[in-house]
């Protein structure tokens, strides 16, 4: 049940009838009859189950992206409904607009539509749909709150999408020079030519080399359907944030950018996310829309206040196949994390595969190390110093086990730029 405001004016109205006659009773009277009406406007209010909700499906939008939900509210009454809907969603959905005034007569209805602007990424759902249906006289009403299910999945927005371009016209300009055919790489033949000093004698060609005046060796290419294989951190690391954008999303951006980059490039992408356990586990065979499928699966991952399990995360990339493949681990550079749960596990990773190890950098910690004009900003400075020291150490330590590092402030152009690297060295 509610009241309107027309409620406290009849209450008012009868400050006149006190002052006419100016008696207890009279203002008792009045406040009698006020109720009487309020009690009769309420029985002839209609219910609010005579009015039935619909939701069409609502789908799935970038994460920042605006869309909408409807609501299809018909009138199975014989009455005239009048009165107010309110469709509430979950504060991060970010419903505006979403008080809709009705009026329907028998049999008819309306489309109630409520703009959403997703703030958060993950499946947002609405939390109930209030219907008040106001009496003939407009004093009171009756209310109540149902269950109208409705989702609106907010995915990743892939905002490095705007870098593909560029790194597309460097891999068509890669693919077509002679440069990328590496002497005594690769496992597909190219050509032959002539032996110059420093050429493997094992790439030696006797017979040919018997039917020309001198030595002639066999060049090969790197194969062009490798396997890229991207490991989704989500433990409790990925949690942290790095201006205003989480780690997890700064890594999922990146994952949207190689995956696309790598499958236009002819390579084979499967995709591993999980902490303590395998959260997702996804393969794919030269599919065009595979950021779409990433950005659908990686949308309800959220990190795990949990260290990273990474021998299981290992066993999940040896599951997918023991062909040779480029492993990108997308996590932290965390000295401790790293040092205690990624090391005893690179030996078995590094000698199947290559492995490639990216980290988002806070560029806060090089900004701290530079300002020291009071005494707090200096022992802010040397913790900077300390971290930076520590996660440097880190890195060589990678290294030196046959890891390449990116640790960049912006890590999907960097590491689609590593990627490329690697095409353009014939190491890939």
């Amino acid at each position: 049940m509610s009241i309107s405001g027309r409620v406290p004016l009849l209450l008012l109205l009868g400050v006149g009838a006190v002052l006419l006659r100016p008696e207890m009773s009279t203002m008792w009277l009045w406040v009698l009859a006020v109720l009487l009406l309020v009690g009769v406007d309420l029985l002839l209010a209609p219910a609010p189950a005579a009015l039935s909700l619909e939701r069409p499906p609502v789908g799935s939008v970038r994460l920042g992206d605006p869309t909408a939900t409807s609501l299809v509210a018909t009138n199975g009454s014989r009455r005239r409904l009048y009165g107010v809907v309110r469709d509430a969603w979950q504060p991060t959905a970010g419903a505006t607009d979403n008080r809709h005034r009705i009026s329907l007569a028998p049999g008819d209805r309306a489309v109630l539509t409520t703009p959403l602007l997703p703030r958060r990424r993950g499946d947002l759902r609405a939390v109930g749909v209030t219907v008040r249906l106001r009496g003939p006289l407009g004093l009171a009403a009756r209310q109540r709150t149902r269950a109208v299910d409705g989702e609106v999945r907010a995915l990743p927005p892939f905002e490095s999408r705007k870098h593909l371009p560029s790194r597309l016209a460097r891999l068509r300009e890669l693919d077509g020079r002679a440069a990328v055919r590496v002497r005594g790489q690769g496992t597909e033949f190219d050509s032959l030519r002539e032996y110059v000093q420093g050429d493997d004698v094992r790439s030696i060609d006797w017979r040919a080399s018997a039917r020309s005046r001198g030595v002639v060796v066999r060049t090969w290419q790197p194969e062009r359907d490798r396997r890229v294989v991207l490991v989704l951190d989500t433990s409790r690391t990925s949690a942290g944030r790095v201006g205003d954008v989480p780690r997890l999303d700064s890594a999922m951006d990146a994952v949207l950018l190689l995956a696309s980059l790598a499958t236009r490039a002819g390579d084979r992408v499967d995709f591993v996310a999980g902490d303590r356990r395998v959260r997702n586990r996804l393969r794919f065979a030269g599919n065009r829309d595979i950021a779409a499928r990433l950005q659908d699966s990686m949308a309800t991952l959220d990190p795990v206040i949990a260290e990273a399990d990474w021998s299981g995360l290992a066993g999940a990339v040896n599951g997918l196949g023991r062909q040779r493949a480029l492993v990108v681990l997308l996590t932290p550079l965390e000295p401790s994390a790293i040092e205690e749960g990624l090391l005893p596990v690179l030996a078995a990773l590094t000698r199947h595969h290559r492995v490639v190890l990216a980290s988002v950098r806070d560029p806060e910690l090089e900004q701290l190390t530079g300002t020291r004009a009071t005494l707090d900003e200096v022992y802010d400075a040397a913790a900077a110093e300390q971290v930076i020291g520590r996660r440097r150490h880190t890195a060589e330590m990678l290294r030196a086990l046959g890891v390449d590092v990116v640790d960049a402030d912006d890590l999907p152009p960097a590491l689609a730029d590593h990627y490329l690297g690697l095409k353009a060295r014939g190491l890939l």
